[in-house]
């Protein structure tokens, strides 16, 4: 969660003059990097929640994050790199602190060196006859990993993590085999016209063809390595010191800052397609419809880019063997100005076309819902909400609460008589948001408080007197729901007003970020990224905080996420759960928790698509732990026919239908003849929800919560 914070009244609360750095603007590189580590350090010295002593703990802690992030499965540096490097352990603490570059050179400059070391030793792994047939294994688990001792250490490594590769893309296409075979059985079975292709490989086949796909993946991503420019590597370097404060400041690079506000404000300005990197060329992918890549008539799905014209004073930019990435930031630009690709079409012609940038807007961003006739006859609404967006640059712009609004609105146009609200694996967004949705569903009162690092406290109070839905409600998280989502989903239950169903916990995300573009501090004009800092920390109004325990669900319903170690509990650096006294409030008396919760359990108790689905989840868990793998192929073999006969057993779970019809509002399906796009989007969803077996429930449950008040 992050939220529009007006950073200088905050200020006001700190001498200026020790934020103010002064630097000249930097000649180069170098002295942007030594610029923006002091100011990184000040200002998370300054302007954190918590901070932290800047001292030799502080430095081994973020000595052990940054190898995390660069090598954390131990490939590439050796053990003699890790003795020198060693030496530093204890000083990074003083290289922030006076902008010394020295052991980030240091690092990045023997990564690179090593990664042309590595390309030269895969190169030679490939170039002799890879043994399936030898007796060993590969560790896994990178806590377990040692760093190589020495060359032939790393090679082994290399050539063991091949092999391993090889072996699943050979059982990737033994799978893909047999399911080709069982739809020929099928349809020779029932006398069906067979238009399946079924061409068994032999197992030597089946290699040579795996070991030149694995050959040609680990060649694009030595390739995509060395393209990358040691500029980004000093991101990740910034991050290991801002991190071990708490795992949600972060410093961002100028273009990381710009994807950031592209997906949190669910827009971009540019030509609405995919870019898509096949080995070193850049592709089309998929064209939104409607934006001007599509509205040019003149691109397709396939076409590869040669070259993007900016502006039109500028010159061609050749994007052959570009990052995609790069490319992308060519392709965008302002609002109404003309941007030129030149691509090369699938029958070899070149081409010039030349579109106006628009703005396009993800919609995957933003709150949809759709009507659910349920099997009593009744209809309810569902409303999904992926994050709490909003727009502070534009008044005009889309927010959360707006939608969620709107969604209400179509949704009693068509006479429902519960919503069920779904915030499941929505990582959060804005505070101010939560407020405002609040309201929709029920009076004027607190939803949250808020504590900065001074200790002062403030009480956030949504003021609407007019909801516009005060029916029942049930709100859906998981593990994966965090910030915004545990705010909302804990005052609805906190008053009473909403059933929580779902996950145990959700992921325990209970503080508060606002960006700080360092540049602010300094005397120049560059652009030095921007810090995202944790800057306080928020507590339900019951006055505990959500942070690590995150919010318990009413009704509890286990997933695949409950199993793994996910949330905010399981990170070394998150800061810890406190309490402090709660504010006034009304509980409101909506419903019988425990009736509902009793009812509940009799049905999940009998449900054995559920109870199979948490015995999948447990075992997928147990694979994932598991420590080591065989690199024979035979015992490999033998190892993934074990696996795929306890799969067998849970292939009925692919097969659940939940028995529940979904209906488009009328305007939806006159844009699905139009939009070919929209269209496909929504019989994947319609698909997929009808397969969710924690939405049939949750119809179960808004159902026995009674009829619209």
């Amino acid at each position: 969660m992050w939220k529009n914070f007006k950073l200088n009244k905050f200020l006001l609360l700190i001498p200026l003059t020790s934020l103010m750095f002064c630097f000249n603007s930097p000649k180069n590189d170098d002295e942007k990097m030594q610029t923006i580590m002091v100011s990184v350090k000040n200002t998370l010295s300054y302007l954190h929640y918590s901070p932290k002593p800047i001292n030799d703990a502080y430095s081994k802690d973020v000595y052990k994050h940054y190898f995390e992030l660069v090598d954390p499965a131990k490939r590439y540096f050796l053990q003699s790199d890790m003795d020198e490097f060693g030496k530093h352990e204890t000083k990074l603490d003083d290289y922030i602190s006076q902008g010394d570059l020295m052991f980030y050179k240091l690092t990045i400059d023997r990564l690179y060196q090593r990664v042309d070391e590595i390309d030269k030793i895969t190169q030679d792994i490939f170039s002799k006859p890879i043994n399936l047939q030898e007796e060993e294994s590969l560790t896994l688990e990178p806590k377990l990993k040692k760093v190589p001792a020495n060359k032939q250490e790393q090679y082994n490594e290399w050539r063991k993590y091949i092999k391993y590769n090889i072996l699943q893309e050979v059982e990737s296409m033994n799978s893909k085999e047999e399911a080709q075979k069982e739809k020929k059985d099928s349809v020779q079975k029932y006398k069906l016209k067979d238009t399946i292709k079924y061409q068994p490989l032999t197992q030597d086949q089946k290699i040579k063809k795996a070991t030149d796909e694995v050959k040609d993946l680990v060649k694009d991503t030595f390739t995509r390595f060395k393209k990358r420019k040691k500029m980004d590597w000093f991101t990740v370097y910034m991050n290991a010191y801002t991190e071990v404060f708490d795992p949600h400041t972060n410093y961002y690079s100028p273009k990381d800052k710009e994807d950031f506000d592209t997906q949190f404000t669910g827009k971009v300005i540019g030509i609405g397609a995919i870019i898509q990197e096949k080995k070193g060329n850049l592709y089309l992918g998929a064209l939104t419809i409607g934006a001007p890549a599509w509205k040019s008539k003149q691109l397709s799905e396939g076409d590869k880019i040669l070259k993007v014209k900016s502006k039109p004073k500028d010159d061609a930019v050749n994007v052959v063997g570009m990052l995609s990435d790069e490319a992308v930031r060519l392709i965008r630009g302002e609002k109404g100005t003309p941007v030129t690709l030149t691509v090369q079409k699938k029958d070899g012609t070149t081409k010039d076309v030349t579109m106006i940038r628009e703005e396009v807007a993800i919609e995957d961003t933003f709150a949809r819902s759709i009507v659910v006739n349920s099997p009593n006859g009744k209809k309810y609404g569902f409303i999904n909400l992926p994050s709490f967006n909003a727009d502070f640059e534009d008044a005009k712009g889309r927010n959360a609460s707006d939608d969620i609004k709107n969604e209400i609105i179509k949704l009693k146009g068509q006479n429902i008589e519960g919503i069920v609200l779904d915030l499941r694996n929505n990582g959060g967004g804005s505070l101010t948001e939560v407020g405002d949705i609040m309201g929709l569903f029920m009076d004027a009162g607190p939803y949250v408080q808020v504590k900065d690092g001074n200790g002062k406290i403030q009480t956030l109070k949504n003021k609407n007197e007019t909801p516009i839905w005060t029916g029942p409600l049930v709100i859906m998280q998981n593990e994966l729901s965090a910030s915004a989502s545990e705010i909302l989903a804990g005052v609805m239950q906190d008053y009473g007003r909403a059933m929580i169903i779902g996950s145990p916990q959700s992921f325990g995300k209970g503080t508060v970020q606002t960006f700080v573009d360092l540049n602010r501090f300094l005397n120049t004009e560059d652009d030095f990224g921007s810090l995202k800092l944790t800057i306080q920390k928020f507590y339900r109004i019951t006055g505990e905080s959500t942070q690590r325990k995150g919010i318990v669900s009413d009704i509890q319903m286990k997933d695949f996420f409950t199993y793994a170690e996910v949330g905010e509990r399981y990170d070394d650096y998150a800061l810890a759960w406190d309490k402090i006294p709660g504010t006034a409030f009304k509980k409101l008396n909506y419903f019988n928790i425990q009736a509902l919760e009793k009812a509940s359990a009799d049905r999940m108790a009998k449900n054995n698509n559920y109870q199979l689905l948490l015995e999948s989840a447990q075992w997928r868990e147990k694979l994932d732990k598991e420590e080591n793998i065989t690199l024979n192929i035979n015992k490999f073999n033998e190892l993934m026919k074990q696996r795929k006969a306890q799969i067998e057993k849970f292939k009925a779970l692919s097969k659940f239908e939940n028995g529940l019809k979904f209906t488009m509002f009328p305007g939806e399906i006159e844009r699905e003849k139009k939009d070919e796009a929209f269209k496909k989007k929504s019989e994947m969803w319609i698909k997929n929800l009808k397969k969710d077996p924690y939405l049939q429930e949750a119809m179960n449950i808004v159902s026995d919560m009674g009829t619209k008040s």
